[in-house]
């Protein structure tokens, strides 16, 4: 079964939001907190493929 993403998700526009809040200065947080919804979305997405390949 294929699946197709049809726009961005949840997590990459949080992740964007943060982005834009980090460059203009409206928050001071490291650079991991402001990838970390990104990063979470990823190794979600990691697991659920390794999941659905080996089981």
């Amino acid at each position: 079964m294929e699946t197709k993403s049809k726009g961005v998700n949840f997590y990459e526009l949080l992740t964007l939001l943060f982005i834009g809040l980090k460059l203009t200065g409206f928050i001071d947080w490291s650079w991991f907190l402001v990838w970390l919804p990104y990063i979470v979305d990823l190794v979600g997405s990691v697991l659920a493929l390794y999941i659905d390949i080996n089981f």
